[in-house]
């Protein structure tokens, strides 16, 4: 592993504030946030919710995780610090149901399921995309339709003005924990239809910040209340992308590679007055993608991606007096997929997607069986539109055979998923939509979950959810006056999680002997609603805007088998909070932009009993940037300082892992 502090290239952009835009139909060329979009005609009947352009990187973020926190209806999983892991929740249906999709492949991980965001940087995305249910266009793999919700990266494609040839960007951290993070992007254009993409970036950080830390027994008496330094929270990672991207007459193609490198503490959980914590991981990850998209004849359109992924993970725990680890785990992937969409009709499409991926884990774990699993998804899915009528509908069947090198296998899976997708315009001159979707969807167990040595449990049935959802959309453009546009949204939605897989105790008096089973059963009803707007204010100021409130009843329904257990029945689920909320706002003038941003989430549970041992208390934070832009012959400077949890606030998002408390950060970034 490289361990050397950084080099330093100079530069960086500010994050600026978000606004969360939501787009309804897309034919041919459409300007949106300053960034030029060029696709096929889709339909899309449920819109996403979405950072792009120059307001996602207005936002206080430093990685892809930090960004989707502002989307309504998310809940993110953060460990504390710049290393700390962090997943994202949508809707409450837990991890392992969101798809993450690069360049529109998604990341895997068969081995547990779960998806780092943090190790995604803002410095080449060029938007966010997050939809419940799937994605709303149906030419695209089989993948899409198999998650119950999913979020799309998009890195920055190259574009040329003029004669130009290449662009160059360079960006520059530093501030609190001792943050060192330079990064560049270099694009060139070879030739009239070709062009390519080098970028990287490094991360150092000790990863140490103070905190306060008070505990509060049930009877209000005070347990401790102490400050500390967080310890063992260091991280050095090294990033590196390359990417080709090419016009073929009418058809398209990319191919990318990317490398991640990283050796970082875990600073652990703050328990029995424990302080410090030894355990480190190395993740060493790697992919090669490519897709091609073309029409082949009248009415017919053609896509072809294929992925391979290398995955190397590392966990040591030299702590003798609890147990000493030193696991190490490797995973391939190998992906293809076909999707061929027809136009039956000027308004009325069909798609066939089919897919292959190749799963395999080894371990060092003793008795370890080195599972490799085959699956094969197909889809069948139609689109059409009538007047000012939407639809979709599509057929998912997923088909999953493994084997092991020793021991007995499971028994292989064929599962079939619908979903139905409606809106409705009811006004011809209005842009007022209603929508509706319902989806059932499924999640297979993991590697861990089935084959993780003496936990594992080969006889689990897939965790299913079903996914109900009445909503409507009203926007408006205004040309003249203060108020420039107006976006209004709101969502009610019902789920269901069934089959639902937990780790229970094996018994024979030990905490330390788990198993994996199907005893879960969970309902969450829920309401996201989401306002942006334009302000035109007073000496050529221009102010976006955007708020977001969710609310969720997630209860935990799992059947109890005594009395002791009925304190878990109709309980909030682990860190649901009934309330939570955001605001964004940005503020813009010639060369300067302050940016506000403000997140907030209220009382939850980190047990579904919700007894008072269990409380969380509400936790906010307050972010602030001011920017200024500076031109010197053909270079662009930016310059920003940006202060982060600015009223300095002590909060868990995980209870026992501490987040920081105020910090800083100064940035620049130059581009030629």
């Amino acid at each position: 592993m490289f361990t050397g502090k950084a080099f330093s290239t100079g530069v960086l952009c500010l994050f600026v504030c978000a606004d969360i835009v939501s787009q309804s139909k897309l034919d041919s060329t459409q300007i949106l946030n300053e960034v030029v979009i060029v696709g096929d005609r889709y339909r899309e009947v449920i819109p996403s919710q979405r950072l792009s352009g120059e307001r996602l990187e207005a936002l206080s973020s430093f990685s892809v995780a930090d960004a989707v926190r502002y989307f309504s209806g998310v809940q993110i999983k953060d460990y504390g610090g710049i290393g700390g892991l962090k997943t994202v929740d949508v809707r409450s249906m837990g991890t392992n149901h969101l798809g993450v999709f690069y360049d529109g492949i998604e990341i895997g991980n068969a081995q547990n399921g779960t998806v780092d965001l943090g190790r995604f940087s803002l410095d080449i995305i060029e938007e966010i995309s997050l939809y419940n249910g799937q994605k709303s266009e149906i030419f695209q793999s089989a993948k899409d339709f198999g998650s119950a919700g999913t979020v799309y990266l998009r890195t920055r494609r190259p574009q040329f003005t003029g004669n130009k040839k290449r662009n160059i960007i360079s960006r520059f951290r530093t501030g609190s924990f001792d943050l060192v993070n330079p990064s560049a992007l270099w694009e060139q254009k070879i030739s009239k239809n070709i062009s390519s993409s080098v970028s990287a970036e490094y991360i150092y950080s000790s990863g140490k910040y103070p905190f306060r830390y008070r505990k509060v027994l049930p009877d209000k008496t005070v347990a401790w209340d102490t400050t500390a330094i967080r310890q063992n929270g260091d991280i050095h990672s090294l990033r590196l992308e390359g990417g080709l991207n090419g016009f073929t007459g009418d058809g398209k193609w990319h191919v990318k590679a990317y490398f991640y490198d990283s050796e970082k503490g875990l600073p652990g959980a703050i328990v029995n007055n424990v302080w410090k914590h030894y355990q480190r991981q190395w993740d060493r990850n790697s992919f090669v993608q490519g897709s091609f998209r073309k029409p082949l004849f009248t009415g017919y359109d053609f896509l072809v991606n294929v992925k391979y992924s290398n995955d190397r993970m590392r966990y040591l725990n030299p702590d003798t007096t609890l147990m000493y680890l030193d696991n190490q785990f490797h995973q391939q992937e190998i992906y293809i997929s076909t999707a061929n969409k027809y136009a039956i009709l000027p308004d009325w499409d069909v798609n066939f997607s089919a897919d292959y991926q190749w799963n395999t884990l080894s371990s060092n774990l003793i008795n370890f069986v080195y599972p490799a699993r085959n699956t094969a998804l197909a889809a069948l899915a139609t689109a059409f539109e009538w007047r000012r009528f939407k639809g979709q509908a599509s057929l998912l069947g997923t088909f999953v055979f493994e084997h092991l090198r020793s021991g007995k296998k499971p028994e292989d899976k064929r599962e079939y998923t619908p979903a139905v997708f409606l809106s409705y315009q009811p006004f011809k001159q209005h842009s007022l939509n209603f929508r509706a979707f319902y989806k059932r969807i499924f999640r297979m167990p993991t590697f861990n979950d089935l084959y993780y040595t003496d936990i594992g449990n080969i006889a689990l049935k897939p965790e299913y959810t079903a996914q109900y959802n009445l909503g409507f959309q009203y926007e408006k453009q205004m040309n003249g006056g203060t108020v420039r546009y107006l976006n209004i949204r709101a969502d009610a939605y019902y789920n269901e999680v069934t089959d639902k897989i937990v780790a229970v105790p094996k018994g024979g008096g030990s905490l330390y002997r788990w198993t994996m089973k199907n005893l879960g059963y969970v309902e969450i009803r829920g309401l996201d609603v989401t306002a942006q707007s334009g302000w035109q204010l007073p000496y050529s100021v221009m102010l976006n805007m955007n708020l977001s409130y969710t609310f969720q009843k997630a209860q935990n329904f799992t059947p109890v088998e005594d009395d002791t257990d009925m304190e878990f029945y109709g309980g909030q689920i682990d860190y649901v909070p009934r309330h939570s909320g955001s605001v964004i706002a940005n503020a813009t003038r010639k060369t300067w932009d302050l940016n506000y941003s403000f997140i907030y989430v209220g009382e939850r549970y980190h047990n579904s009993a919700n007894i008072p041992a269990n409380y969380e208390q509400p936790w906010y934070t307050h972010d602030m940037s001011l920017g200024k832009t500076l031109h010197y012959k053909n270079i662009k400077f930016k310059l920003t300082a940006e202060i982060n949890n600015v009223l300095n606030q002590q909060f868990d998002v995980i209870t026992c892992y501490p987040m920081p408390g105020r910090n800083y950060k100064l940035i620049l970034k130059m581009e030629i």
